[in-house]
């Protein structure tokens, strides 16, 4: 894939996200770290109540248990909802490229709060979890990948 220089590379999984920069001027990839932060990602046991609640039937013997809320899911989604503002945000009024290399049901979550400005310069979007990662392995994904 060739990758512009000062594009701008974020990669994205629940809990984990780095923002890179491309510094090479020849389509090649060189991956500078600009921004990197991680949230301490809490099982729902430990977020939420440990037994859903209990509906009874108002005719005869019938019970059943409510759904409980998957709350360690939902932490993911906040997460990802504030990386996506955070694109949007630098996506305005600006003249650079833009990648996501985001974890599948993070992309999906990212996809629903896209600006216009950052659809526009949105050039892929690439559904790998490859958050943590070195910069290298993510330079070689970028040069391997076919649109």
């Amino acid at each position: 894939m060739l990758v512009s220089h000062s594009a701008l590379i974020m990669v994205i999984d629940g809990a984990k996200m780095s923002l890179f920069r491309n510094r090479e001027k020849d389509f090649s990839v060189d991956l500078e770290l600009i921004e990197q932060n991680a949230q301490h990602s809490a099982s729902t046991a430990e977020l939420g109540t440990y037994k859903p609640g209990r509906s009874f039937s108002s005719k005869g013997q019938g019970r059943s248990a409510y759904e409980s809320t998957d709350y360690h899911q939902a932490e993911e989604d906040e997460f990802a909802k504030a990386a996506t503002e955070k694109l949007n945000g630098l996506a305005k009024d600006s003249k650079f490229d833009f990648i996501l290399i985001a974890a599948p049901q993070v992309l999906g979550i990212m996809r629903q709060h896209y600006s216009g400005d950052l659809h526009k310069h949105l050039v892929a979007e690439i559904d790998k979890n490859y958050a943590g990662r070195p910069a290298l392995e993510i330079a070689k994904l970028l040069n391997h990948f076919e649109p």
